[in-house]
């Protein structure tokens, strides 16, 4: 039952999620760049839940982030699947105890998405490659995802250790062999 509304809770917290990417952060953004949360939320569940939970809502969310704001289908889905894959090697070799090791984590990962959906796209789309573009913004949306990691940590913390116990319960010493 505890699962079943964990899973709720965050099916509606990625539709806030997405109500606030298309609505808000549309009119406050840097330099047109805006952050990208669904990148941060995807690695809370991967970090807290397990791997193939992440994963799993790594690949669905971007196949409807794909359907509804994507030009093609799979970009978004295999990296947020990949991002949702990673946060189970990170939760394996870093401890999320830290506000720094969560900062990092979330630049390595943010750094990650946006490489693969630029080469993804590259590849499928045949955009033209402007690298000075891309570093530029992919320098200020790490920027801004790391601020607004910073602000939330304290309810990611909160609410991934609820998570964590009911997922993987306590089991300390086995999380490391």
């Amino acid at each position: 039952m505890k699962k079943a509304i964990i899973n709720i809770s965050l099916i509606l917290t990625a539709i806030l999620i997405y109500i606030l990417q298309a609505n808000f952060f549309s009119w406050f953004n840097i330099a047109g760049v805006m952050p990208n949360l669904f990148v941060i939320f995807i690695l809370f569940i991967g970090l807290f839940a397990n791997r193939t939970m992440g994963a799993i809502y790594g690949l669905v969310l971007g196949l409807l982030l794909d359907f509804i704001i994507g030009t093609k289908v799979g970009i978004y889905s295999i990296g947020l699947g990949l991002i949702g894959f990673l946060s189970a090697i990170f939760d394996k070799n870093f401890s999320k105890d830290s506000r720094m090791t969560i900062m990092i984590m979330g630049v390595v990962a943010t750094a990650i998405f946006e490489i693969l959906s630029y080469v993804l796209s590259y590849i499928f789309l045949s955009i033209h490659v402007e690298l000075f573009s891309f570093i530029k913004i992919l320098i200020i949306e790490i920027i801004f995802n790391l601020i607004l990691t910073i602000i939330i940590y304290p309810l990611i913390q909160k609410c991934g250790y609820y998570i964590e116990n009911e997922y993987k319960g306590n089991k300390i010493l086995t999380r490391y062999f």
